[in-house]
């Protein structure tokens, strides 16, 4: 166990990285089409592929998850993932032609101070084809990488964090979250994270809360020009889910997400939370969705904390600092 996503069996996980362009691209890839929903909670989501997974709708499966950087340009990274998943052989036939899914999910990074004179065309297909092709399984990295390179909050610089966990009967529970929230995933100028009661070995520096709160605490802190935000993720298990199960599991994780960041699902917020089951583990009733669906709460809390705790400070004047900066030198 990493305390990652992939320590789901059957998952896999890349990342691309462009420091120049202050971007880059998350590919999860599933070994097996997974069944798989989604819930956007954000009022500025940019998303592809995303109505598809509706409980109502008739795909049930789809081949892989795409997060990347790049507002809107970066959708085009869900088409270059596709082209990799053709050239896998992954999809499914329509009459002759080979259709592999990877809905997408992006965020904003396009004011954080990086080089986005591309030309005609974005980069965010290539990026998009190049992560898909590095999913890997086991440990991967966390912070200013992938998704994440050009990532943050309104106080500190955010990124790529993970967790997972085992409920009472076994199923896994894992997430992967990308943390480029409005407000903060710490409370007030404090070193101390939102997610605090849930931190386990000590992930993102075992500060705890502070003795008290204060108005200070809770007053809000917002990034400034309005759709610069968005935190999308990945929460998924081992446990045999229907596709309306998975749609519950998103929700449940993005309560994980509103107890790490403050404020949370805001107006120029994008919040976006997959959820995916590769059906491993037979589940024997719905309290076992229930207890699923509390660990899920906890890990996207731990993941969105630990997101901002690796995260590493952009290389340019004005960059947002990392928290190691702020608090641990």
């Amino acid at each position: 166990m990493h305390n990652l996503l992939t320590d789901i069996a059957g998952i896999a996980v890349g990342h691309v990285t462009d420091l120049r362009l202050g971007s880059g691209v998350t590919a999860i890839l599933f070994d097996s089409p997974a069944i798989a929903s989604v819930a956007i909670l954000g009022g500025a989501p940019g998303t592809r592929d995303t109505a598809l997974l509706e409980p109502e709708m008739t795909v049930e499966r789809v081949d892989a998850i795409i997060l990347s950087g790049g507002s809107t340009f970066g959708l085009d990274a869900g088409g270059g993932a596709q082209a990799a998943l053709r050239e896998m052989g992954r999809g499914f036939l329509l009459g002759a032609v080979n259709i592999p899914l990877a809905p997408c999910a992006i965020v904003f990074d396009l004011a954080n101070g990086g080089d986005k004179d591309w030309g005609r065309f974005p980069p965010y297909r290539d990026l998009g084809y190049a992560a898909l092709r590095a999913a890997a399984p086991g440990a991967f990295a966390l912070g200013s990488c992938g998704a994440g390179t050009g990532a943050a909050t309104a106080t500190l610089k955010g990124g790529v964090g993970s967790a997972s966990g085992i409920t009472s009967a076994g199923h896994r529970v894992a997430a992967l979250a990308v943390v480029n929230a409005v407000g903060t995933a710490t409370i007030g100028d404090t070193a101390h994270f939102w997610a605090a009661p849930f931190e386990q070995n000590a992930e993102f520096g075992d500060r705890g809360w502070p003795e008290r709160f204060t108005p200070e605490h809770l007053a809000p802190r917002l990034k400034g020009s309005p759709g610069t935000s968005t935190t999308i993720a990945l929460i998924a298990t081992d446990a045999a889910l229907t596709k309306s199960q998975c749609k519950r599991l998103a929700l449940m994780a993005n309560d994980g997400l509103a107890r790490a960041i403050l404020p949370a699902h805001a107006p120029t917020d994008g919040d976006t939370i997959f959820a995916a089951s590769t059906s491993a583990r037979a589940m024997s009733d719905q309290r076992e969705l229930t207890e699923i669906g509390h660990v899920a709460t906890q890990v996207m809390a731990r993941a969105i904390a630990r997101g901002v705790y690796e995260a590493t400070a952009l290389s340019w004047a004005g960059a947002k600092p990392s928290w190691r900066d702020r608090f641990e030198t």
